[in-house]
C-alpha cells in the first residue's frame, strides 16, 4: 500500500489519512454512516452522502477489511467523508478467518473510544488481518491469532494487567502455584475466588512471553481474555464471538 502522508487544515479536515471500515450501516435514503479506524486518528464516525446511489464515487469501497485512503472533515462527532481511494495490498480473510475478522472489528467498534490515536494498534490490525488471511490456518491456528490480538488491544487501552508478579503481595508468579485473577487488579494468591478466575502460574507466565505453545496456556489464555473483555464491555453482547462459539469454539 503507498498511502500517502495525511494532512490536517480548516475546520478540522483531515486529508489522505489511511483507514479501514470498522461496520456500516445505512443512513436516510441514499447514505452511509461507517466507523473506520483510522492510522492517525484512531476511530472515526463518518457520514458517506449518496454512496448507496447506483453511480457514486463511494459505492463498494466502504466495505470492511478494505484499506482506503481518506479525506473527511467535520468537527462534530459524526464527520462528513469527502473521498476513498482504495489502496489494495491487503488479502481479504475467507472462511473462518472471516469470521474472525468480523469479531476483531466488533472489539474496536465497542472498546476503542472515538478519536483516540493508537497508531501501534492500528499495525497490528492489518498485520492481525493479514494472518487471518492465511491459507490452510487450524483451529488452533485462528485461536492464537485471536489471543494475540486481544492482548495487544487490552495493553494499548490500558487495560493489561502484569502476569509476572501477583498484585496483592508483588511477589513473582511461580509456574506451579495457582492464581485467582482479578480484573482492576491482577492475579493474587487466592484461589478459588468467587471474584475472579483461577489460573495456572505457567500459563500466566506464558501470556506473559506471548507464548501460546502449551494448550493449557492456550485454553486458559481464551478464558481470561474472555473474563477481562467482558468486564470492560459491561454488558454489550460481541455477536461475532456468539457466532465464533457456536461454530468452532473459538
Amino acid at each position: 500500500m503507498n498511502a500517502r502522508l495525511p494532512s490536517t487544515h480548516e475546520r478540522g479536515r483531515v486529508d489522505n489519512t489511511l483507514g479501514l471500515v470498522l461496520h456500516s450501516y445505512p443512513f436516510r435514503e441514499t447514505s452511509l454512516i461507517a466507523e473506520v479506524f483510522t492510522q492517525e486518528h484512531g476511530r472515526v464516525a463518518m457520514v458517506a452522502r449518496g454512496a448507496r446511489r447506483p453511480r457514486a464515487q463511494l459505492r463498494g469501497l466502504i466495505l470492511s477489511f478494505t484499506p482506503l485512503l481518506i479525506s473527511y472533515a467535520g468537527k462534530n462527532e459524526l464527520r462528513t467523508l469527502h473521498s476513498a481511494e482504495w489502496q489494495g495490498g491487503l488479502p481479504i480473510p475467507q472462511g473462518m478467518g472471516l469470521l474472525c475478522g468480523f469479531y476483531i472489528n466488533e472489539l474496536l467498534l465497542k472498546l476503542l473510544a472515538r478519536d483516540d490515536p493508537h497508531p501501534a494498534l492500528f499495525e497490528h490490525y492489518l498485520a492481525t488481518l493479514r494472518a487471518l488471511a492465511t491459507p490452510h490456518l487450524t483451529q488452533t491456528g485462528y485461536a492464537v491469532i485471536l489471543r494475540q490480538f486481544e492482548q495487544k488491544l487490552l495493553a494499548e487501552l490500558g487495560y493489561a494487567q502484569p502476569f509476572t508478579h501477583t498484585a496483592d503481595s508483588h511477589s513473582a508468579i511461580l509456574a506451579d502455584d495457582y492464581y485467582t485473577y482479578i480484573c482492576e487488579r491482577g492475579a493474587v494468591c487466592q484461589p478459588n475466588s468467587e471474584s475472579g478466575i483461577t489460573l495456572r502460574g505457567k500459563t500466566l507466565l506464558d501470556l506473559a512471553q506471548g507464548n501460546y505453545d502449551d494448550p493449557v496456556s492456550l485454553q486458559q489464555g481464551k478464558q481470561l481474555m474472555r473474563h477481562i473483555i467482558n468486564h470492560h464491555l459491561a454488558g454489550q453482547t460481541l455477536h461475532a464471538r456468539e457466532l465464533l462459539k457456536d461454530l468452532q469454539q473459538l
